[in-house]
C-alpha cells in the first residue's frame, strides 16, 4: 500500500509541529512505533515526527512556533520539542551507511525524500508514516503485515540484521509483545544472525531481555527462539540440551528453565513482579557448572542455588539491570531449593532473611519465593508435582506471621546498641552486634517478648 486516507485524531502537540515545520515550507510526518500502535487500536505514547527540514532549521521553526527545543540528537539530525508540554523527537529524513561493527553506523546521510528515510527502518510495520491530512503512508506493506500478524523485515533481512544486531532481539521482543509470528525469512536470517548479538552492547541487549522477562514472555522466547537467547544470555547455551540424568527430571536443564518461567506467570496470574519473572530465567543458571554423577550415574547439582545466585548477579550487573531488582532476584535463587520446615519459627526466619535484603518487602518475597518453588515442581516430573500443593501451608504461615507483623531485624526491637553498651558497660564494635543479634534470635525463636524492660534485664543477668 503506499497512501491511504484513514481517521485518527492525530496529537494537537505533533500537529503543531507538523503545521508549522510546513507553514514555513518543509514536509512532516508523524512516523514509527505511533503509527503501528494506532493501526492496531493500541495506547500510543511517544510520538516521532520526520521531516526533510535540517534540526537546524526544525530549531529555528518550531522555536518560533513557541516550542522549547533541545539539542538531544544532533549527531543523527534529531531535536526534541517540547510542544503544549508534550516532548516529540523530530527528526531529518536520513539514510545511514555500513555498520562495520554490526552496531552503529558509520556515516549519516540526510535525504529529501520521506520513503528513503522509511526505507532504512528495521520491519514494516515500523516503516510507516502518517499526516493528518495526506493519511498513511506505507510503502512496504506495514499495514498488510499487521493484518497478517507477522514481523517482516523490511528489503533484505540479513542485510538488516548485519547493519544492526540489536533488530534481532527487536524481532523477538516485538513478535512477543504483538502475539506475532516472525515472517519465514526474516526468521531464517535471525537464526544466522543470532550469534552477532555478542557484538552488541551489554546493556542494550540488557534493555531488551527486561522488556521480555517484564512481559512475562521469557518461556515462549527461550522455546520459540533459542539460538538468539543463547546468544544474548551465553550462560543459557550451557544449559541448552543439558542432560540432567534425574528420575526427577523429564526436561534438560534449558527446557526445565522454559517451563518455570510458564509455570510462573500460571501461578501468578501474569503479576509476577521483575523480580520474580528474572529468578524463574536465571534460577538453575548455574547447573551445568555445578554437574556431577555418582556411581550410579545420577545427576546432582549441589551447591547451584547459591552459585546461581553469584551467577545471576554478574550477569544482570552485565546486562545494567536495576540493582534493587538484581538483589531481589539473587535472594530468590539462593533460596529457591532450600526445604525449610513449615513451622512459624521457620518462616520467622525465611522473613527475616528476605528482610536484610530489602527491608520492608519481606512478605512480598517471601510469596514470590513460594511462586517460584510451586513452578519448579510443576515443571519437574509428574510425581514432583504435588509439592507445589504442599507449599500451600507455607502460604498460610507466611500470612499468619505478617499479621502478627515479626521482629525480623534488630533495628526492631525494644532496645538498641546505646543500651548494650550502657547496661553491659561495652565500647563500640562488634561484640554489641552481637549481643543484639544473640536478643534477635531469641524474640525471634518466641523466647523472649520484644519489651524494652525483659531485654534490658536479659542483657544485665
Amino acid at each position: 500500500m503506499a497512501q491511504s486516507k484513514k481517521k485518527w485524531t492525530t496529537p494537537p502537540a505533533a500537529r503543531h509541529v507538523i503545521r508549522a515545520l510546513e507553514d514555513a515550507g518543509f514536509e512532516a510526518w508523524v512516523v514509527g512505533g505511533w503509527v503501528r500502535d494506532a493501526l492496531l487500536g493500541m495506547p500510543r505514547h511517544d510520538i516521532d515526527v520526520t521531516t526533510d527540514a535540517t534540526w537546524q532549521e526544525s530549531a529555528r521553526v518550531l522555536s518560533t512556533a513557541g516550542c522549547a527545543v533541545y539539542e538531544t540528537g544532533t549527531a543523527h539530525g534529531t531535536v526534541t520539542a517540547v510542544c503544549l508540554g508534550e516532548p516529540i523527537e523530530v527528526t531529518t529524513y536520513r539514510v545511514e551507511g555500513t555498520y562495520s561493527d554490526h552496531r552503529h553506523p558509520d556515516e549519516v546521510r540526510f535525504v529529501r525524500d520521506v520513503r528513503e528515510d522509511l526505507a532504512r527502518r528495521d520491519f514494516t510495520i515500523n516503516a510507516m508514516a502518517w499526516h493528518p491530512e495526506r493519511g498513511l503512508l506505507d510503502p512496504f506493506g506495514g499495514e498488510k503485515d499487521l493484518e497478517s500478524r507477522v514481523i517482516r523485515a523490511v528489503g533484505d533481512p540479513q542485510k538488516r540484521f548485519e547493519e544492526d544486531a540489536l533488530r534481532i532481539m527487536r524481532a523477538v521482543r516485538f513478535a512477543l509483545r504483538l502475539g506475532f509470528e516472525v515472517e519465514q525469512g526474516t526468521q531464517a536470517a535471525l537464526r544466522r544472525q543470532a550469534a552477532s548479538v555478542a557484538d552488541v552492547a551489554s546493556e542494550r541487549v540488557g534493555k531488551e531481555l527486561d522488556a521480555i522477562v517484564r512481559m512475562g514472555k521469557a518461556g515462549r522466547a527461550l522455546l520459540d527462539q533459542p539460538e538468539v537467547m543463547c546468544a544474548a544470555l551465553p550462560e543459557l547455551a550451557m544449559a541448552y540440551g543439558f542432560d540432567q540424568r534425574s528420575v526427577y527430571h523429564i526436561y534438560d536443564v534449558y527446557e526445565h528453565i522454559a517451563h518455570v518461567c510458564n509455570a510462573v506467570q500460571a501461578f501468578t496470574a501474569g503479576l509476577a513482579g521483575p523480580e520474580l519473572q528474572w529468578a524463574a530465567l536465571l534460577h538453575d543458571v548455574a547447573k551445568p557448572v555445578t554437574y556431577s554423577e555418582d556411581v550410579e550415574g545420577h545427576g546432582h547439582f549441589f551447591g547451584h542455588p547459591l552459585q546461581g545466585a553469584q551467577m545471576a548477579v554478574d550477569i544482570m550487573r552485565r546486562l545494567a539491570i536495576p540493582s534493587e531488582i538484581v538483589d531481589e532476584t539473587s535472594a530468590l535463587i539462593r533460596w529457591h531449593d532450600d526445604r525449610i520446615p513449615a513451622t512459624p519459627r521457620a518462616i520467622r526466619r525465611l522473613l527475616a532473611r528476605f528482610s536484610r535484603v530489602s527491608p520492608g518487602r519481606e512478605v512480598p518475597l517471601a510469596y514470590e519465593l513460594l511462586d517460584l518453588c510451586r513452578a519448579d515442581a510443576v515443571s519437574k516430573c509428574p510425581s514432583a508435582a504435588p509439592w507445589a500443593s504442599a507449599l500451600d501451608d507455607y502460604t498460610r504461615l507466611v500470612r499468619q506471621e505478617a499479621q502478627r507483623e515479626p521482629v525480623l531485624a534488630t533495628r526492631q526491637l525494644a532496645v538498641n546498641g546505646a543500651d548494650v553498651m550502657r547496661v553491659c558497660g561495652m565500647a563500640p564494635g562488634p561484640g554489641v552486634g552481637m549481643q543484639l543479634e544473640m536478643l534477635l534470635n531469641a524474640v525471634m525463636a518466641g523466647e523472649l517478648p520484644n519489651e524494652r524492660e525483659t531485654l534490658l534485664a536479659w542483657l544485665s543477668a
